[in-house]
């Protein structure tokens, strides 16, 4: 849609007449919409509200100097001054255009009271703090603004002025600014979902290699002498296959050693108090917490029950999942075999 920008067109007025017409002829050529005392009338307190609502909603503020100070407010500088820094005081972006002191200007319209010549002077040196053109004629003046005024737009964008039937009214632009952010927010999400299950999917492949790489050898007894001991050698995978199906919960350290018992011989035919050695014991479930699979269980016991008791962490009951999904793929699940022993 065509954006049309408000230019403020600031000047005194009789001494300038010629040269306003030129600017606000380039304005409209260009097809925006030019502003100035033109369309207000005599200068007074009252007025002066309404032009400065009118800067407060322009685009870009245009200020031309020339030999004239022009009529003086209560505060005592003139009106294009008032306007000048008005405009400068609300950020609207300013192009100033003060004469060449060596371009022909008839004496009539030139300021002869001193009073105001020390003031205009005064002013053009405010202007000229600016980034400022300087005008020989009205034709001079006229492409000096038009080319200005093509820059300010491109480096000093503004809001401008469309038509109404162009845009969307209030309640669509609000609805769609909230579409456009719950839309964000779920973007984000999903991209934190994507991540989150990228991460627990390559945590779980390590910690899979790691379990399949690594071997334990322990003993494990039937009775309670230590001499008759089979002595077997697992890996760290198979182990945790067997025991992580009760700490999903949570299980002691001797239930984990009598869970294994029960797997390694297929059935309770092992001596329940420790038919692993608790330190070998100790050592298997010290690996699954290093590889962050088990963590201290949070449930709460008597003070008489002096076991440790441990459950699986979020990646730990993940890495199971895998575990019994490929065991069901392959229809190598197996019933539990039932143990005459309790834990504890």
């Amino acid at each position: 849609m065509e954006k049309k920008f408000q230019i403020f067109v600031s000047s005194t007025y009789e001494d300038l007449k010629d040269e306003r017409n030129e600017i606000i002829k380039a304005v409209l050529e260009m097809g925006h919409i030019p502003v100035g005392m033109e369309m207000f009338s005599a200068a007074d307190e009252e007025q002066w509200k309404v032009i400065a609502r009118t800067i407060d909603s322009v685009d870009y503020y245009a200020v031309v100097v020339a030999h004239r100070y022009g009529s003086v407010t209560s505060e005592g500088i003139s009106y294009t001054e008032k306007e000048f820094d008005y405009a400068s005081s609300k950020g609207v972006p300013v192009l100033g255009f003060v004469i060449d002191d060596v371009a022909p200007w008839p004496s009539t319209r030139t300021e002869s009271d001193s009073k105001k010549l020390k003031k205009l002077a005064a002013f053009k040196t405010k202007v000229k703090a600016r980034l400022v053109q300087f005008w020989s004629n009205r034709d001079d003046l006229r492409g000096k603004f038009s080319v200005a005024l093509m820059k300010s737009i491109i480096n000093t964008p503004r809001t401008g002025w469309v038509r109404a039937d162009e845009v969307a009214g209030p309640l669509v632009t609000k609805e769609l600014t909230r579409l456009s952010s719950e839309n964000a927010a779920l973007r984000d999400q999903v991209d934190s979902m994507k991540k989150a299950v990228t991460e627990s999917e390559n945590a779980v492949g390590r910690a899979m290699r790691v379990l399949a790489k690594n071997e334990v050898r322990f003993q494990l007894r039937k009775t309670a002498n230590w001499k008759e001991a089979d002595r077997y050698t697992l890996s760290l995978a198979d182990i945790f296959g067997y025991v992580a199906p009760n700490l999903i919960d949570e299980n002691s350290s001797l239930g984990v050693a009598q869970d294994l018992a029960l797997k390694v011989l297929r059935g309770p035919k092992y001596f329940k108090n420790w038919p692993i050695g608790k330190n070998q014991t100790a050592e298997i479930i010290a690996d699954f917490a290093a590889l962050d699979l088990v963590e201290p269980s949070k449930k709460k016991h008597q003070v008489s029950d002096t076991n440790t008791y441990w459950s699986l962490t979020k990646l730990g009951k993940k890495l199971l999942q895998e575990f019994r999904k490929v065991k069901l793929e392959e229809g190598l699940a197996e019933l539990p075999e039932q143990s005459d022993a309790t834990n504890g």
